[in-house]
């Protein structure tokens, strides 16, 4: 999977005009919105490996978990809970899985954080 991180990347900003997912946040590049608050957007997952399969991106950039800073805890403990209200949603409660991907070898390939959302169907375990 080829990597879409720039050379230039902030770690933690408002928006980042290299990001894909800031451009998606701004509206510059399409996505199949499903929510969309002041702190995050959730969007359909262009490969999906579920049938429900949505991504929550925080608004403010953050390039992956192990970026994240104590200040960033609350966005990552909201994308949770935005996970959950899509899943009761969805009427996917009765299984689904959240996942942040860290690092190339985890099929990080975005490199702004972002919590997956899985679920619509038996998930296995161990992942992967």
């Amino acid at each position: 999977m080829t990597s879409l991180l720039a050379p230039n990347l902030d770690y933690h900003s408002p928006m980042n005009e290299n990001c894909l997912f800031c451009k998606i946040v701004a509206g510059k590049l399409p996505s199949k919105k499903v929510y969309e608050d002041d702190k995050v957007y959730a969007f359909e997952d262009i490969h999906p490996q579920a049938p429900t399969h949505l991504l929550i991106v925080p608004k403010r950039h953050i390039v992956s978990l192990k970026e994240a800073q104590p200040e960033d805890a609350e966005i990552i403990g909201y994308s949770h809970l935005v996970a959950a209200r899509i899943g009761r949603e969805r009427g996917i409660e009765d299984g689904y899985r959240t996942v942040y991907n860290v690092g190339p070898r985890a099929g990080h390939s975005v490199f702004h954080l972002h919590l997956h959302l899985l679920g619509g169907r038996d998930l296995k375990w161990p992942p992967g």
